[in-house]
């Protein structure tokens, strides 16, 4: 069970990603309705007085804010993919398999939890603002580390290992 679990973290990043994409087709507005009515309750914002001003404020975040949403779509769906070919990659590699299962979990975990910063942030940017949702949920993008430390783990097993023949 132990090595199905990367396989089963890069299969449920993209399945959040191609989700949220058939979520996106299905309903895009309820997406837009909730960024617009978390920018009401932005304090930030609703102290602007010039309505001009705070029209454009208003329409310019409600497209950075979208824009979140379709960054965990995208990252999501890209990553877990990358893991996936990391993941495959790894099961020809003549290593060790204690390292071969750390460098698994440690780029299928970072590939996994990497794109909820976006997803968070798109969700809870529009009433927080958005640099103090990315603060607030940096804890997920910290985890690219750990995608990119999986990443030289394995670049460094097939650089010292050989490959098993297909």
């Amino acid at each position: 069970m132990l090595n199905k679990i990367p396989f089963l973290l890069a299969l449920g990043a993209m399945a959040g990603g191609v989700l949220i994409a058939i979520f996106f087709g299905v309903n895009e507005d309820m997406f837009k309705d909730r960024i617009a009515a978390g920018l009401e309750r932005n304090e930030q914002i609703q102290a602007i007085e010039d309505p001009v001003e705070k029209s454009a404020m208003i329409e310019a975040e409600t497209g950075k804010n979208w824009r979140y949403y379709q960054r965990f779509h995208f990252h999501a769906t890209g990553i877990g993919a990358m893991v996936l070919g990391v993941l495959l990659l790894l099961g020809r590699v003549k290593a060790p398999e204690r390292l071969k299962l750390s460098a698994a979990y440690l780029t299928a975990a970072g590939g996994f939890l990497y794109p909820f910063v976006w997803l968070f942030a798109g969700i809870y940017g529009p009433a927080m603002g958005r640099d103090e949702a990315k603060e607030a949920f940096a804890v997920f993008g910290y985890a690219g580390g750990l995608f990119l430390l999986g990443i030289l783990l394995t670049m460094a097993l097939v650089a010292r290992y050989e490959l098993r023949e297909t």
